[in-house]
């Protein structure tokens, strides 16, 4: 399974607030530590907003802050409300498969996909920036050649 680059784009985002340490970085700044374009970025800062995940303050002194729910958030629930409950597989698109009524593969890669998911689902944002993601992040942040 590959991750929709949104869906990784909200994990690293959160992973980086995470670490902030008192700072509020921009979604421009964000944006340019994590090289990715700044409407990408900002797309994905309006889902977690919307979310409760992360506080969005414009303006003068404002900034992106990571949450308690958003620190406190399952990786797997964040994976699933990303990417949606669909299938791995379409087996019912434009061209039906002509084995959806007997197809055994379909329920073998449901079940993958639900032990990837509960795989994901104990770990929170917290968990993740422990060290040595945690350092490394805030290396990231503070941009290449800053002291």
């Amino acid at each position: 399974m590959r991750l929709l680059r949104s869906t990784d784009l909200a994990l690293r985002l959160l992973m980086r607030l995470a670490v902030a340490d008192g700072s509020s970085p921009t979604t421009r700044e964000v944006a340019a530590d994590m090289d990715v374009p700044y409407t990408h970025a900002a797309k994905v800062v309006a889902e977690l907003q919307h979310l409760g995940l992360v506080d969005a303050r414009r303006g003068r002194g404002g900034g992106l802050a990571l949450t308690e729910r958003g620190r406190t958030a399952s990786v797997g629930g964040l994976v699933r409300t990303f990417e949606g409950e669909g299938d791995v597989v379409d087996c019912e698109g434009a061209t039906p498969c002509p084995l959806r009524s007997a197809c055994r593969l379909r329920g073998a890669l449901r079940r993958a996909q639900e032990a990837f998911f509960a795989a994901l689902d104990p770990l929170t944002v917290a968990d993740m920036v422990t060290a040595p993601t945690g350092p490394l992040l805030l290396g990231i942040a503070k941009g290449p050649g800053a002291v």
